[in-house]
């Protein structure tokens, strides 16, 4: 990889991101996303402008997940009548690793990081949304290129 910063995730915008790949494992957490923005604030980018970048690597040093939790939604008719509604779904830690592997394809609308949590909302192929915190001492951002935007 030509280009690598370190703690600096709040230098992108992972809105309407896109997850081509997803590895987890107890220490190892990796993402490889599509169509994240480099903000001009990122070390890296000597444009100053907001840029874009594919496949880039996000990886999260001494990880843990954790908590995933499916969230819940309500169905209404056309008249704006409530039909239906299915509460959040938190994920047993043995299916993680499963539930993990279901969101490439899909795509991450937030990310937020507090202190030492990374919490994802994730929009999976499946059609739900999920919630997904990770625990880990670093963030570090991966890739090869800079693209207009």
């Amino acid at each position: 990889m030509n280009y690598k910063t370190t703690d600096e995730m709040h230098h992108f915008n992972f809105s309407e991101t896109y997850i081509s790949d997803i590895q987890v494992t107890n220490s190892m957490f990796h993402l490889t996303l599509d169509n994240v923005t480099i903000l001009p604030e990122n070390s890296c980018n000597r444009d100053i402008r907001e840029m874009r970048t594919n496949n880039l690597i996000f990886k999260i040093e001494e990880c843990k997940i954790q908590s995933i939790i499916e969230e819940g939604y309500k169905v209404y008719d056309a008249n704006g009548n409530l039909k239906n509604t299915c509460d959040d779904v938190t994920i047993a830690e043995e299916d993680f690793a499963k539930t993990a592997k279901e969101f490439a394809g899909g795509m991450i609308y937030a990310l937020e990081k507090k202190e030492n949590i990374y919490t994802f909302y994730i929009d999976a192929e499946n059609e739900r949304t999920y919630q997904m915190r990770v625990t880990g001492s670093h963030d570090i951002e991966e890739w090869d290129r800079f693209f207009n935007k």
